[in-house]
């Protein structure tokens, strides 16, 4: 009958939308491929003010984890980064020599621990992502309540599994001493912490993802020792 084939085709069709929005739920869960964008920054640094706005352009980017590092070596100016932590500092100063850097400056940015730029003019950041193609290791998902990475290569043998937190959008902070007297100034995502979980040596591994602390994002980075290229990355 005309009707019972109209119900069939309309139940057909409720179906197959169910099932790709269940496949495209899948995905998202199994992890994105992702292009990591560090920003180097600093309150006390007069430079820093244009890269942190360039780095607000891209931060809702599909395909792009846009993250802000505040590092506390300017700090003997005046003004205490409100956001700064001695991590931060050195995780940057363990990217320089294999960025063929002398030593660390902001701003900086670092895409995919390969390739970097100063960050403040128009478009730098832009181009930077464009140039440095996505993280290209193993699938990494979050969910359950643990890290999930796939078997795969890994060089050297051994990465380093690196856990996240940050606060996803846009927040802004008056200066009140330092290079920046004055200023209010703009952040994008900003780290909060940053933990290794663990290591990742080639086989297919799990590690407990602990609870964030509320209104904080999760992001887990795979990433070659010392300061190398990040493998994966995920967000959730």
């Amino acid at each position: 009958m005309p009707g019972s084939t109209a119900n069939t085709a309309l139940m057909g069709l409720a179906a197959a939308l169910f099932s790709a929005t269940v496949l495209s739920v899948t995905s998202a869960a199994a992890g994105q491929t992702l292009t990591v964008v560090e920003l180097f920054t600093s309150q006390g640094c007069s430079s820093c003010p244009p890269a942190n706005a360039n780095l607000i352009k891209v931060k809702d980017r599909p395909g792009v984890l846009a993250l802000s590092f505040n590092v506390t070596y300017w700090d003997y100016l005046g003004w205490k980064d409100t956001f700064g932590k001695e991590e931060f500092t050195q995780r940057q100063v363990r990217y320089e020599p294999s960025l063929g850097r002398s030593g660390p400056f902001t701003p900086q940015v670092v895409v995919n621990g390969k390739a970097d730029a100063v960050g403040a003019k128009p478009g730098e950041i832009e181009q930077l992502i464009s140039s440095g193609g996505h993280a290209d290791g193993p699938s990494l998902s979050l969910a359950g309540g643990k890290v999930s990475i796939d078997a795969g290569p890994v060089p050297g043998g051994k990465a380093d599994v690196w856990l996240v937190r940050y606060d996803k959008g846009v927040v802004e902070v008056p200066v009140a001493r330092g290079e920046n007297t004055g200023r209010t100034l703009p952040h994008a995502n900003v780290v909060h912490s940053l933990t290794r979980l663990g290591h990742w040596t080639g086989d297919a591994t799990a590690l407990p993802l602990p609870a964030a602390a509320s209104g904080l994002s999760t992001a887990v980075l795979v990433q070659v020792p010392g300061g190398g290229p990040i493998l994966a990355a995920a967000t959730n």
